[in-house]
């Protein structure tokens, strides 16, 4: 019998997510991303299908992938978006569970001004 992947059952995980919200003008979707070596946060407009501000763990000096690097790219984006009067998202985890890094993120978001 083949093993699925668990890249595969993220992806899918991700698409059922995603068939129920969406980013609009007033309510943007943050959307995270989690690589090996890094971690990527970006708000987009899904009615435009435009990227209003992004963040990730290089723009950071002395950054590591881990918790405390994923709070610094909460806080950072968390900035961006008051920057550009944003305070109510819609967070989308991408397929992850909630727990570790994609937590650390989201409760720095929180802490930075960001309402989800």
């Amino acid at each position: 019998m083949k093993k699925i992947s668990n890249n595969s059952n993220r992806l899918q995980r991700k698409r059922r997510v995603r068939a129920k919200i969406s980013g609009s003008n007033d309510r943007p979707r943050l959307a995270v991303f989690k690589s090996l070596k890094s971690i990527y946060a970006q708000v987009i407009d899904d009615t435009t299908g435009k990227t209003l501000a992004s963040a990730k763990l290089s723009e950071i000096k002395k950054a590591l992938n881990t918790i405390d690097g994923a709070s610094a790219v909460g806080k950072l984006i968390a900035e961006k978006c008051l920057a550009l009067k944003i305070e109510n998202v819609i967070f989308d985890r991408s397929g992850y569970q909630y727990h570790g890094k994609i937590e650390a993120l989201a409760q720095a978001a929180r802490e930075g001004g960001l309402k989800f």
